[in-house]
């Protein structure tokens, strides 16, 4: 589809207008159109809401955590979480906390704590991943005013990020099987108390040696320039756009699937390492620099080191 590389958004407002008149609508229905017009504001209200919600349910299963977790293995920021109010939660959501947090599966049922592992670390893939996908999303919107200006057939951003965090949701899966597996290293028993010694050192060692590596370069640099893939893989059709987010799920995912593993080191419900490693992902892809992505490495390799050496 001849498309100009301009993405526009002013002029494609200005185009619409003159396109559309609303002014016989009531402001209710004023407003639907217009959100009907631009999918940009569907999109940004979606994903905003699914941080959000992935980030309040994140923080209210570290404070359960963090009640639960015994004085001689306190991880960082738990005396700031106990002091926080206990809020009423629905059952629920009760029910999916005791799932990840119980050291044995409940009621005998191994296959329901293992959803909740994985349905847990796709809610930490939402918080932490998806901000640092603004840009390629951004993109996306830009591009498509630019073929609804001229007219074609322009296929919902909702669908490119659909695609995205389903490779999100597979890794989830990979990253759920691991917590099962780390928790026969747990000091304390609990499932997702951090790993010790040389369990730890690893997951350090693995993050911090990637930080290092080509994959991890090339990945990034697709992530930094989503347009060039975006725009060489224009589609109308919605199956299409789903694969090109798979596409972009699949690169965000070969840059940080490494970073994720520090978690296991510092305790899988940290919502403090959690921010730290969502602010530095979103630094990481605006930064033209390598200097993040070295220092980082750098820190993870010593810290793995110190780490071996205490536990010997």
């Amino acid at each position: 589809m001849p498309l100009d590389q301009r993405g526009d958004s002013a002029h494609s407002n200005d185009m619409t207008g003159q396109q559309d008149d609303f002014s016989h609508l009531d402001r209710a229905g004023r407003a639907m159109a217009s959100i009907a017009r631009n999918p940009r504001v569907t999109v940004n209200v979606v994903v905003g809401a699914c941080i959000l919600l992935a980030w309040l349910s994140l923080a209210a299963m570290a404070i359960r955590s963090a009640e639960g977790r015994i004085a001689g293995v306190s991880t960082p920021g738990d005396t700031i979480l106990r002091n926080l109010p206990r809020l009423p939660l629905p059952d629920f959501l009760e029910r999916f906390f005791a799932l990840c947090l119980s050291p044995v599966p409940l009621d005998a049922s191994l296959g329901l704590q293992v959803g909740a592992l994985v349905f847990m670390w796709f809610l930490m893939a939402i918080a932490t991943m998806l901000p640092s996908a603004a840009p390629m999303i951004r993109t996306y919107c830009e591009i498509a005013d630019t073929a609804r200006i001229k007219g074609e057939p322009v296929v919902h951003p909702l669908v490119l990020v659909a695609g995205y965090l389903s490779v999100w949701l597979a890794a989830s899966v990979m990253f759920a099987a691991l917590t099962l597996a780390a928790h026969a290293f747990s000091a304390s028993g609990e499932m997702l108390d951090p790993v010790v010694g040389a369990a730890g050192a690893l997951a350090l060692l693995v993050a911090g040696l990637y930080q290092f590596s080509g994959l991890k370069e090339a990945c990034l640099k697709k992530c930094k320039n989503p347009f060039s893939i975006l725009f060489a893989n224009w589609s109308a059709r919605p199956a299409s756009i789903f694969r090109l987010g798979v596409m972009q799920g699949l690169w965000c995912l070969g840059c940080c699937w490494a970073l994720m593993l520090v978690m296991f080191a510092v305790g899988v419900m940290n919502v403090f390492w959690m921010a730290l490693i969502g602010l530095f992902t979103l630094i990481e892809k605006q930064t033209a620099s390598r200097v993040p992505t070295r220092l980082a490495g750098a820190i993870l390799l010593v810290w793995a080191a110190a780490l071996l050496v205490v536990s010997l």
